[in-house]
C-alpha cells in the first residue's frame, strides 16, 4: 500500500470504530471479545498501543518482555488502558490520527484495526462495516505473508475466493465466502467459519481455527 493511502484508511477505521464505542454500555465494554483474554476495553487499549508505539519503543519494550510476544502486548496494553472506561476511550480517541508503527507493513496496521474491530463488535451483535476496499488490501497481504498473523501458513494448499468482491488467491481445495470472513479467518478467528463454504473449511477446521 501507498503510504498517504494507508494512513488514511488506518485514520478512518479508527474513526469507525471510535463512533460504535460511544455508543456502548459499560457491560459491553467488559464482555468478551473474540480475542477471549481481553475484554473489549483491553482490546481498545491494545489499538491505542499499537497506534503509539515506533520502532524504538517496540523494540525496547520486546526486549523488557524477554521477546515474550504476550508479554509485550500486555505490558504496552496496561499502558495504554484508561483509569476507567471513558479515559480508556479518550487515549484511543487521541490516537486516531497517528501516524505511527513499528515497520512499515502498512496493511497488517490497517488489517489489526479491521479485525480488532470484529473482535469487538461481533460478539455484542453490533455492526461495524469496513471499507471494501480496506478488506481487500488486508486479504491480499494476509494471503500473500505471515506478520503478526501466521494468514498465509494458515491458507497453504488452499484456493480462497471472495463472494462479494474480486480477490481469489492460492491453489488448492476451496474456501469460499463473504470478503471479510476470508480475512477474519485468515487472522485466525474461528466464528468466521460459519459464513464459509468448500472443501477447504475443514481443512482451516483441522489446523486450529
Amino acid at each position: 500500500m501507498e503510504p498517504e493511502q494507508a494512513w488514511s484508511d488506518i485514520r478512518a477505521e479508527r474513526e469507525r470504530l471510535a463512533g460504535l464505542l460511544q455508543q456502548l454500555t459499560p457491560e459491553q465494554w467488559r464482555a468478551r471479545s473474540l480475542c477471549t483474554a481481553w475484554t473489549v476495553e483491553e482490546v481498545v487499549a491494545h489499538l491505542t498501543a499499537a497506534a503509539s508505539t515506533g520502532t524504538a519503543a517496540w523494540i525496547l519494550n520486546m526486549l523488557r518482555a524477554g521477546f515474550n510476544t504476550d508479554r509485550h502486548n500486555a505490558r504496552l496494553l496496561a499502558k495504554h488502558r484508561g483509569v476507567n472506561v471513558a479515559d480508556t476511550l479518550a487515549r484511543f480517541r487521541e490516537a486516531v490520527p497517528n501516524r505511527i508503527a513499528p515497520t512499515k507493513d502498512y496493511a497488517a496496521f490497517l488489517g489489526e484495526v479491521i479485525v480488532h474491530g470484529q473482535d469487538i463488535a461481533q460478539p455484542l451483535g453490533a455492526e461495524l462495516v469496513p471499507s471494501p476496499a480496506a478488506v481487500l488490501e488486508v486479504a491480499r497481504f494476509y494471503a500473500s505473508r505471515d506478520f503478526a498473523v501466521n494468514s498465509k501458513t494458515l491458507t497453504r494448499g488452499l484456493a480462497l475466493a471472495a463472494s462479494d468482491a474480486d480477490f481469489s488467491a492460492g491453489d488448492g481445495e476451496t474456501v469460499r465466502g463473504p470478503l471479510l470472513a476470508l480475512a477474519m479467518a485468515m487472522a485466525g478467528r474461528p466464528t468466521a467459519l460459519a459464513q464459509l463454504e468448500g472443501d477447504g473449511v475443514e481443512l482451516l477446521r483441522a489446523r486450529g481455527l
